[in-house]
């Protein structure tokens, strides 16, 4: 592990767990003078439920549209001045799409969030952060959402 990280990348599905997670790599990046890359990974529409009788193309844009509104909120209410961000919002698998960005990057450190599904739907959808921890050449730092 080599420190100061220079680019931290935080994985984020806009949900409070991986709020979480990006709220710690902000801090990282504050404490460490690193660049914040933040990645949204829309996942392939077998994953995503397509409502009858709309049109794939329309659907596909319509939710492109919305993540990248969503990236621009989440970085405008959560993101300091002072941080060097860039954002992307990409298709695919989630685990491979961040996998890949580490690498094209040079990510040094990953910060993501754990969601803690457990029985068949941890069979059925798999965590995209256990597959991120086996794959990639950099640290990997997990938050785990606290329980209420």
């Amino acid at each position: 592990m080599r420190l100061p990280f220079k680019k931290i990348l935080a994985p984020t599905d806009f949900s409070e767990p991986s709020y979480e997670a990006l709220d710690t790599a902000v801090e990282l990046a504050q404490h460490f003078g690193s660049e914040l890359h933040i990645l949204h990974v829309v996942p392939p529409l077998h994953v995503v439920p397509v409502p009858v009788n709309v049109e794939v193309t329309l659907y596909e844009t319509e939710l492109r549209a919305a993540a990248e509104r969503s990236m621009e909120e989440l970085i405008a209410n959560r993101i300091p001045k002072d941080i060097t961000v860039f954002a992307s919002v990409v298709w695919g698998d989630p685990a491979d799409e961040i996998i890949n960005y580490q690498k094209e990057k040079g990510i040094d450190l990953i910060v993501i969030a754990t969601h803690g599904r457990t029985g068949w739907r941890r069979w059925v959808f798999g965590s995209v952060t256990e597959k991120v921890v086996r794959q990639p050449t950099c640290p990997v730092l997990t938050i785990n959402m606290p329980q209420e």
